[in-house]
C-alpha cells in the first residue's frame, strides 16, 4: 500500500509542477498590448482633394471634308499625316460627266442667244408698223410678250450653265483649312453617292498643337469643377510622364446612363511638340481643394473597427470618453485645438482609435479633405506623432494564447 501511494503522491507533485510550470509559461509569452495592434502615426503636412474621370483626346478643331456631287475618284494626292494648306487639292472625281453637261449647257445658251435675237427684231419690225398703223396695238403686246420670254429662257438656260460649272468645280475637292491629314476614307477608283448625306472622304486636324480633353464627370463630382482649374492627366503611351491642362467648359447637357447622371467636361491642352496623339485615352484629374501644414491621418485609421468580447462590448463608454470619466492622454496634452481655429461647418465626423491601457479607445475627429491615403482632421485630443490603430494583428504570427504546453504523460 505504501508504495501505491508513494506512486499517488509523486504523481500528483509532477502534476502540481506541470501545471506550474505551464502557468508561468503562458504568462511569460502573453503578447503585450501594443504588439496585438498595428499603429501609424498622425503627421503634419499638405493634403491636396482631386476629382478624377477618363477622356479622350481630340483636336480643337477637326474638320470632315466631303464632297457635294457625286462621282468616281480619279486622283487622290495625299494620305495619311499629310500637312496640308487652305485650298489644297485633296482628290479629283471623273468629270467626264460634268463637261458633258456643260458642253449641253452652252449649246442651250447659244439656241437662247438665237431665239432672243430673232424675237428682238420681230419686236423692232412690229413697233415700226404699229406707228404706221399697219398692225393693231395687239400684235404689238404680242412681240414684246415674245421678247421677254426670249429674254427669261436665256437668263435660265445661262443659270444653268453656272451650275454645272459649279458642279465640275465641286468635282476638285481642296482643303477649307490647313492642317494634318488624320483619316482618308476612299481610295482611288472608289465612288461616293452625295444624293442624301455629304460623305466624309478625309479628315483634317486644324492644329494639332492645341488639343482637347473631352470627359465626364459625375454629379457628385461636379459641384467642385470650375473653369479655369487646373487639370493633370496621364496617357498609357507616356506612363512616366505627366502633363497638364486647364477646365475650358462644362456642358450644360447631363448624360444619364443606368440612372448614373454625367456632365461633358472640356479641358484645353497644349502640345508644342505634338507628342499627343488623337484619340489617345487621357486619365484626368482635376485638384478642386488643398489644405497646407494640417494634421493627417491614414485612411485606414478611419475604418478601422475594434473587435470588442462580450464584456466590454456591453460596457463600452460613450465615443472618446475614458470608463472613469477621466481624459485620454492626448486630450490632457492638447486641451485646445491644433491649431487655434474654429471647425469648419463643412467638416463631416468620423473617428479614430488609440491605445488607452491595453484597450482601444475611441477618439472623435472632425474630417477634412482626403487625397484618397490620407485625411486632414481636427481634434483637441490628437497631436502630429500620436499613434493610432489602423489594424489587428491577432492571429498574424501571434503565439496561441490558450495553445496546451507539452504534453504530461500520466502515470
Amino acid at each position: 500500500m505504501s508504495t501505491s501511494f508513494k506512486k499517488i503522491g509523486l504523481s500528483l507533485v509532477l502534476l502540481a509542477v506541470a501545471g506550474g510550470g505551464y502557468y508561468f509559461y503562458d504568462k511569460s509569452h502573453q503578447p503585450k498590448p501594443d504588439e496585438l495592434y498595428r499603429f501609424k502615426e498622425v503627421t503634419q503636412g499638405d493634403v491636396e482633394q482631386s476629382v478624377s474621370a477618363n477622356g479622350t483626346l481630340n483636336p480643337v478643331t477637326l474638320v470632315n471634308v466631303g464632297t457635294q456631287v457625286s462621282g468616281r475618284i480619279s486622283k487622290l494626292y495625299v494620305d495619311f499625316n499629310d500637312k496640308v494648306e487652305k485650298g489644297q487639292v485633296l482628290l479629283e472625281l471623273d468629270d467626264a460627266l460634268f463637261s458633258a453637261q456643260i458642253a449641253q449647257s452652252e449649246g442651250n445658251v447659244r439656241n437662247a442667244q438665237a431665239s432672243l435675237d430673232l424675237a428682238k427684231a420681230n419686236e423692232a419690225r412690229i413697233r415700226s408698223l404699229f406707228q404706221q398703223e399697219y398692225v393693231s396695238r395687239q400684235e404689238l403686246d404680242q412681240a414684246v410678250q415674245a421678247l421677254k420670254s426670249a429674254q427669261a429662257n436665256l437668263y435660265t438656260i445661262q443659270a444653268q450653265l453656272r451650275r454645272d460649272q459649279t458642279n465640275l468645280g465641286y468635282s476638285i475637292i481642296r482643303s477649307p483649312v490647313s492642317g494634318v491629314v488624320v483619316d482618308r476614307a476612299v481610295d482611288v477608283g472608289q465612288t461616293v453617292a452625295a444624293s442624301l448625306q455629304t460623305p466624309t472622304l478625309i479628315t483634317i486636324a486644324q492644329d494639332l498643337s492645341k488639343m482637347q480633353i473631352n470627359t465626364s464627370f459625375a454629379e457628385a463630382d461636379i459641384g467642385n469643377i470650375k473653369e479655369g482649374q487646373a487639370a493633370k492627366f496621364a496617357v498609357d503611351a507616356f506612363p512616366n510622364r505627366n502633363f497638364e491642362g486647364v477646365v475650358k467648359q462644362l456642358r450644360l447637357n447631363p448624360t444619364t446612363t443606368s440612372n448614373v447622371v454625367t456632365y461633358n467636361v472640356v479641358i484645353s491642352v497644349d502640345n508644342p511638340d505634338q507628342t499627343l496623339l488623337p484619340g489617345m485615352t487621357a486619365y484626368v484629374n482635376i485638384g478642386v481643394a488643398k489644405h497646407d501644414n494640417v494634421m493627417l491621418v491614414p485612411n485606414a485609421a478611419l475604418r478601422y473597427k475594434p473587435k470588442l468580447d462580450d464584456d466590454d462590448a456591453g460596457n463600452m463608454p460613450p465615443d472618446g470618453a475614458r470608463p472613469d470619466g477621466g481624459k485620454g492622454p492626448g486630450e490632457r496634452k492638447h486641451r485646445g485645438g491644433p491649431d487655434g481655429k474654429k471647425p469648419r461647418g463643412d467638416m463631416a465626423k468620423g473617428k479614430v482609435y488609440v491605445l488607452n491601457g491595453d484597450k482601444p479607445e475611441a477618439v472623435n475627429v472632425l474630417l477634412g479633405i482626403t487625397d484618397g491615403k490620407v485625411t486632414e482632421i481636427r481634434s483637441r485630443h490628437l497631436k502630429p506623432g500620436d499613434k493610432v490603430i489602423v489594424g489587428d494583428l491577432q492571429g498574424q504570427n501571434m503565439p496561441q494564447q490558450n495553445s496546451p504546453g507539452p504534453k504530461m504523460r500520466m502515470f
